[in-house]
């Protein structure tokens, strides 16, 4: 398998986005999270504008096929990843760690000496998988529904090769 196609985040994306952000909530989540508490989650993509300013506040990358937007991630203050979502037609193929490592790397490269995430408990095992430890348990209210995740934090290194 080649690795995933990533680019920057455009605002024509915005309503792609949004898509793939509400559908992984309500498919992806549905083992650890009620309907309620899905609903609120994805209710963050409902008014796309916002979620687009949200985007662009970010360094934003994007991972595609054919052309077509499948997946998304958001460094936030170069040092946490914020969102890193995947369209359910394309889970597990890739995109998420091709994503990961990109903000890794580009994170690395600008000075960060340690990445942050606030986990969900579905990508938990995906961070931890990473290299990344669990911090602390959070709970977070989101349209009236409390969420639970985890901060994690990974130490960032120069990649093999690389002089430090």
């Amino acid at each position: 398998m080649t690795a995933p196609a990533l680019r920057p985040y455009l605002p024509a994306d915005a309503p792609v986005l949004a898509a793939i952000f509400r559908e992984a909530v309500e498919e992806l989540t549905i083992d650890e999270y009620d309907d309620e508490q899905r609903a609120a989650w994805a209710a963050a993509a409902d008014d796309v504008e916002a979620f687009a300013r949200r985007l662009a506040s970010m360094l934003t990358l994007v991972a595609v096929e054919k052309g077509r937007p499948v997946a998304f991630a958001s460094l936030e203050d170069n040092e946490m990843i914020a969102m890193l979502y995947v369209h359910p037609d394309v889970a597990g193929r890739g995109f998420a760690a091709a994503l990961a490592d990109a903000l890794e790397k580009l994170a690395f490269a600008r000075g960060a000496k340690q990445v942050t995430t606030d986990a969900s408990d579905v990508s938990r095992g995906f961070f931890q998988h990473r290299g990344y430890t669990p911090t602390q348990r959070n709970s977070v209210m989101r349209a009236g529904q409390w969420l639970a995740n985890t901060t994690m934090v990974k130490r960032l290194t120069a990649p093999a090769g690389r002089l430090q």
